[in-house]
């Protein structure tokens, strides 16, 4: 065939334009160099570069408190009095470090002092205990003498009012720690395996941590013995050369006929006499959490003496949640009263991250908390009677946390949200209130999100405030009238912005039922061209006991989300309905319908986003979350997909029927089974829609996850290669459920396929993330 010259020509220029679309729709490659500049967001970059801002704090006295103050030189720790308004160091860190490091056999920098406990003595030595890779405790004296106790040689203990006994686990039984001596006394005899005293195992997290409340004068012990006998078990087995490790322990499952049952005791500490309460065997569960122990530091939070210690209140919880008792018991005779109860109609929950009810008895009252009327709030009761005096709360938004009552003055303090017009919904403020009701007194008044830590004797209280796009700021404040008292520290986030920093943006956009407002934070690139078209991650964690956003304070960085964006995408974060912090209603959204996730709020929030930014491109929407994250992100792929078009699940519990009971039962409901054999369970299955699947899903968990077994990611691996669907899967060996030392590894492998898949990018080549010097 002839061709003209021409002809020629313009076939070849033809060719070349096809080529260079091609290359042009095969996207960039990205460098090692670009990976290293979103590195840099991380947070073990960000927040070193933070300064002046309180890191640690806690009260030594009551007009004293230490605290750990950051800046470019490390950790500062040190003291303050109220009234004098001056800080001074709290010990020589050198020395500290010195000691240490003599101890350890490691170095150990004074600036960065491995500490999470401090208290001081009666004679004014230094108690410290540290964490990590060498767990110690010093007491350091003004020699800067110090003596460890390895935490590793000795059960960890539980110490007494008048710090003289720590009360431990031993073979399933309770034993006394003299702390001066270190002589041992066995406080109970038959505890037996898996039914021993205050043992902590709620299933996902089992410890050696006592669990128990020691009364006011340190004389008796209120604890419990814990029936896992009948409790079905859970095992796992190690990756390694040889013989592997089998990891077996009770986890009971939703819908198990037996689960775990503790029998509530009172231990004479003297006479090593153990008084059980004349009542059946209470569910293993709390009126806040999905565990006894709700808090960071253990605890038994349903459970407080009297001053006296003559008598002992605690809440009941029914299996399901949506059943509570309030009840007292006779320390001497062991008889128990129940006072009131409440029933609910989805689940009952006693505040956000605390449980508030006070047990009164001076004034023969209880405070209660409760949403009856759609919003958490504080209600007064008789103690005898058991009838309601009087609402103490009232009106829209939420009491979050009680921290101070006085019933002397008939007063009491408490963290809010949602209470204050024009003020950010999920901001916290601190409020004073009479027992008697009216209108409670903001204490801050700085329009920000407010922590709070009440001095031991109630007459202040630390606050540190921020937002998400302002430094933190730490002051003393009067518990009276909420006036500055002494101001700590005012952060400084110079070193910071240099950086290339810029805070996250915050956004409200409607749920699904357009009318509810949803609020959330939005990433962008630090080098943002509006005149692109970026693709869109959704990071999520839907719930129901707390939503994707980490917080609306100020944070260097919030995971990986700046980071991410650093690499070309647009991040959002955002709280959907059925997360919690907003009233009952929204709370409840999905209840019984766990598969919900708040997936149509997150669509409907991005559709939203999309119109209103040009430069969010639709038809590249991804999403990725961890464990209840890592089921939502599974069930956008299976319910949405033509919409999200990349997901990354790691350590999703997929299928809530193999997760442990406490948690589902609360949110989907006890397990009925119909006639056919099907469940209220079923449709919550993510496997049951694996045939849906049509973009690309990264599955990840760990081997050795005790907190959602590895079996909830292999059900729908298992599903997906019966559907014939391609899929791609890391299985991390040995990793628990947070990955531990392969967590930037997964980080890193989760860039890189949303880089390929949803940017249609390529990333360089095996990237190793670490933390980088500062810029």
């Amino acid at each position: 065939m002839n061709l003209t010259k021409s002809a020629v020509l313009r076939s070849a220029v033809a060719a070349l334009a096809l080529h260079v679309g091609v290359a042009a729709a095969q996207g960039a490659t990205l460098s090692t160099e670009d990976y290293a500049r979103a590195e840099r967001f991380m947070g073990y970059n960000t927040a070193p570069l933070v300064d002046h801002v309180v890191t640690k704090l806690g009260w030594l006295a009551p007009d004293q408190l230490w605290y750990a103050e950051h800046d470019a030189g490390g950790d500062h720790y040190l003291r303050m009095d109220v009234a004098g308004g001056k800080a001074v160091a709290l010990f020589d860190q050198a020395k500290l470090a010195a000691a240490l490091a003599k101890l350890s056999g490691k170095s150990v920098d004074a600036a960065k002092l491995p500490l999470s406990e401090i208290a001081q003595a009666p004679d004014g030595a230094w108690q410290i205990a540290g964490k990590g890779d060498d767990h110690y405790v010093c007491r350091l004296d003004a020699a800067g003498v110090c003596q460890r106790r390895d935490k590793q040689d000795a059960e960890p203990g539980v110490l007494s009012p008048d710090g003289r006994s720590e009360a431990f686990i031993r073979h399933w039984n309770l034993w006394l720690r003299d702390v001066a001596s270190g002589q041992e006394t066995q406080l109970t005899t038959d505890g037996v395996e898996n039914y021993g005293y205050a043992t902590d195992n709620a299933g996902w997290k089992h410890t050696d941590q006592a669990i128990l409340v020691w009364s006011p004068d340190s004389k008796r012990i209120a604890t419990f013995q814990q029936d896992q006998r009948k409790t079905g078990e859970m095992a796992l087995v190690s990756t390694n050369v040889g013989h592997p490790k089998v990891e077996i322990w009770k986890y009971p499952l939703v819908g198990d006929r037996d689960v775990t049952m503790i029998e509530r005791v009172i231990i004479d500490v003297a006479g090593h006499r153990v008084l059980r309460l004349k009542m059946p065997p209470d569910q293993h569960r709390s009126s806040l959490c999905d565990d006894v122990s709700c808090g960071p530091d253990g605890g038994w939070d349903d459970v407080q003496w009297a001053p006296d210690g003559r008598t002992l209140a605690f809440v009941s919880t029914s299996r399901d949640h949506t059943h509570e008792w309030f009840r007292v018991a006779d320390a001497d005779s062991g008889a128990v009263r129940e006072v009131f109860d409440e029933k609910v109609a989805t689940y009952f929950e006693s505040g956000n991250d605390k449980v508030n009810w006070q047990y009164l008895p001076q004034s023969n009252e209880v405070i209660w908390f409760s949403e009856r009327s759609g919003w958490g709030q504080l209600y007064l009761y008789d103690l005898g009677s058991g009838k309601l005096k009087r609402a103490i709360t009232g009106g829209k938004g939420n009491v979050t946390q009680v921290l101070r009552v006085d019933d002397k003055s008939r007063t009491l303090w408490f963290r809010g949200v949602g209470r204050e017009q024009g003020v950010h919904p999920y901001y916290q403020q601190f409020y004073k209130v009479g027992f008697d009701g009216g209108q409670p007194v903001r204490l801050t008044p700085e329009a920000a999100d407010h922590d709070v830590d009440v001095s031991p004797d109630g007459r202040w209280f630390a606050d540190r405030y921020s937002t998400s796009d302002t430094a933190p700021i730490a002051v003393v404040r009067g518990m009276d009238d909420g006036r500055v008292a002494a101001t700590l520290a005012k952060g400084d986030l110079s070193r910071l912005r240099a950086s290339g920093w810029q805070p996250p943006q915050q956004i409200t956009v409607k749920a699904r039922d357009g009318k509810t407002d949803l609020y959330g934070l939005l990433f962008k690139p630090t080098r943002f061209d509006p005149k692109r078209k970026y693709p869109i991650v959704d990071y999520i964690y839907p719930g129901p006991q707390t939503g994707s956003v980490r917080g609306f304070e100020f944070m260097p960085a919030q995971g990986d989300n700046q980071a991410l964006a650093e690499l070309g995408f647009i991040v959002v974060a955002i709280d959907g309905m059925g997360t919690p912090w907003r009233s009952k209603a929204f709370h409840d959204a999905y209840f019984k319908n766990i598969a919900d996730n708040t997936l149509p709020d997150q669509v409907a929030a991005i559709k939203e986003l999309g119109q209103r930014y040009a430069w969010i491109d639709l038809d590249r929407v991804g999403i990725w979350g961890h464990s209840g994250g890592g089921n939502a992100t599974v069930g956008a792929l299976f319910h949405y997909p033509d919409f999200f078009k990349v997901g990354i699940a790691e350590s999703g519990n997929h299928d809530n029927r193999n997760y442990e009971d406490d948690w589902a039962e609360k949110w989907q409901g006890l397990l009925v089974k119909q006639p056919d054999g099907s469940s209220n369970y079923d449709s919550q299955a993510n496997a049951s829609y694996a045939k849906n699947l049509k973009g690309h899903l990264l599955l990840a968990h760990g081997t050795m996850d005790d907190n959602v077994p590895p079996s909830n990611t292999l059900l729908v691996v298992d599903a997906l290669i019966k559907a014939n669907k391609d899929f791609d899967l890391i299985m991390i060996p040995n990793a628990h459920h947070g990955y531990g030392a392969a967590a930037q590894y997964m980080a890193r492998r989760r860039w890189d396929y949303f880089v390929r898949y949803l940017a249609g990018d390529t990333p360089p080549k095996e990237y190793a993330m670490k933390a980088s010097p500062t810029p």
